[in-house]
């Protein structure tokens, strides 16, 4: 009989980060010039580094924490252009020709990843899987039938089936054939070595905090040197120089969660994800004694908005052991993820005025493929090369009334969160809180971010977002300062853990 551990773990880490020695690197300590600069240690990042130092050019990547700590980090790590019922959609929104351009930009994304494990041999447990999304309610049967149709009429190679290889109710489903899975930071590891064999530099804990306009651009960083740069990429997942494009106020921001949990019974391949809410994502990636892991993710909600995070974490253990005899769960995390107001993420110059400083945001979940293309799209523009996708995923894209409208309701779900942290009557005190506890409470008489660890040490911060002045809320899936405005979040002692915001929460304790 099998001893099991069911319970969760009583912190967050993911499981791509385990059993890896990482590169380490130091933090920014003099005034540099370069050709490029890269802010951002993820998919986007590394890839453009790498792609841009393969042609000779001088490349710099900072990173504001410890590389590959970041969404990339903390990915399920599908690759793969089925991005859930999105073509029936794009064929709706944007029209044939633009959806179909969409598949070819992810599928071209894959591409790049499959060529650049078998150029460097990168060992990455990459493995082709079919990837399912699968309905178990009549009116999503009826959405995923019409997601069948939309593959057709773009010419994708699609399979229909009633049902899918688990216990889980599926009443149809359809299967984007040749796809894949990986392990990103065994391969973005891989890229990192390579980049600094071709004469690329990497800083970590170096935050870029704004972009002065010159010719070139200059970068100010949190260590306070600057690196002028004759282009720029922000590839920090929220773009760090936001104001100029103000893409706060045109994104929103999703936390989803995945666990780690291992069973005796046989997994039979493939990737799968529910078109009904709440969404259910599996796949399994191996470990290194041979045994699987099932990654069993979903639960997506706005940052810092909605029920007590923990409960997430025990909703997908709730499904896990309907469906699957669980003998241990050993790790649980969570990503954050941009959404953009039409499905199609901004990558490219921030504005039309600033050709030399470019983004790259709002992968929506999936940013191994369009991550990937990404970092094609922005060193094609460095390189003065054509690009095929440049224009779909172009930033200043978004002029339609039915855009604007969703930008609107964007806005008007902010400024809502942003008067109701204001108003909120605050009861609890410092000494109110129980080991392990975080809340809002009174100190001095002013709001206050109030953590006791297990130590039963107090870490008391300012509760006003950096970023707009909101007042964030306490994740307790996570133990993290969230804005529910913007979506920033913050360490215990108040660090930057996501943007926009730069500059960290005040410590008063």
């Amino acid at each position: 009989m099998t001893d099991k551990n069911t319970n969760l773990p009583q912190f967050p880490e993911p499981y791509w980060r385990s059993a890896l020695t990482f590169p380490s690197f130091s933090k920014l300590d003099k005034d540099i010039t370069t050709d490029v600069l890269i802010v951002g240690g993820g998919i986007t990042g590394i890839t453009s580094a790498y792609l841009l130092a393969k042609q000779g050019i001088k490349v710099t990547l900072i990173e504001a924490g410890e590389i590959l700590t970041g969404t990339t980090g903390h990915t399920t790590a599908k690759i793969t252009a089925q991005h859930g019922l999105i073509y029936d959609q794009l064929i709706t929104e944007h029209g044939e020709e633009k959806a179909k351009l969409y598949y070819e930009a992810n599928a071209d994304g894959m591409k790049l990843i499959k060529d650049l494990v078998e150029e460097h041999s990168i060992e990455c447990n990459l493995t082709a899987q079919d990837a399912y999304v699968y309905a178990n309610t009549d009116e999503y049967k009826s959405k995923v039938q019409n997601e069948l149709k939309a593959y057709q009429k773009l010419g994708i190679r699609g399979d229909y089936a009633e049902s899918i290889p688990f216990s889980i109710p599926c009443k149809a489903a359809v299967i984007m054939k040749d796809q894949a899975q990986f392990h990103p930071l065994k391969y973005l590891t891989v890229l990192i070595s390579k980049i600094l064999e071709a004469g690329g530099t990497i800083y970590e804990r170096t935050t870029a905090m704004k972009i002065e306009d010159g010719d070139p651009p200059t970068v100010q960083t949190d260590t306070g040197y600057t690196i002028k740069s004759n282009q720029v990429i922000a590839a920090s997942h929220f773009p760090f120089n936001d104001e100029t494009g103000l893409y706060f106020a045109r994104v929103y921001v999703k936390r989803s969660y995945v666990l780690g949990i291992k069973t005796d019974q046989e997994y039979p391949g493939g990737m799968y994800y529910s078109a009904d809410n709440p969404t259910r994502s599996l796949r399994y990636t191996e470990l290194e004694n041979g045994e699987k892991l099932i990654l069993v993710g979903g639960e997506g909600h706005k940052t810092g908005q909605g029920i007590s995070t923990i409960e997430h974490y025990e909703a997908l253990k709730d499904f896990s052991s309907q469906y699957f005899d669980v003998t241990d769960i050993p790790y649980r995390w969570s990503a954050q993820d941009i959404m953009s107001p039409d499905n199609i993420p901004f990558v490219g110059p921030v504005t039309s005025n600033h050709q030399n400083v470019q983004i790259a945001t709002g992968y929506a979940k999936w940013g191994m493929t369009n991550g990937s293309i990404a970092a094609k799209i922005l060193t094609d523009h460095i390189l003065q090369r054509d690009n095929r996708y440049a224009e779909l995923y172009a930033p200043s894209r978004l002029k339609g009334l039915k855009n604007m409208k969703n930008i609107v309701q964007l806005n008007a779900d902010v400024a809502k969160h942003l008067i109701k942290g204001k108003l909120a009557t605050i009861l609890k005190t410092p000494e109110d809180l129980g080991i392990d506890e975080g809340a809002i409470v009174k100190v001095n008489g002013d709001k206050a971010g109030c953590y006791r660890d297990h130590d039963g040490q107090l870490h008391i911060v300012d509760s006003t977002c950096t970023h707009m002045g909101c007042e964030v809320a306490w994740n307790s899936g996570d133990r993290t300062w969230d804005c529910p405005c913007h979506s920033s979040r913050y360490s215990i002692t108040g660090e930057v853990l996501n943007g926009p915001a730069v500059e960290p929460l005040k410590k008063i304790r």
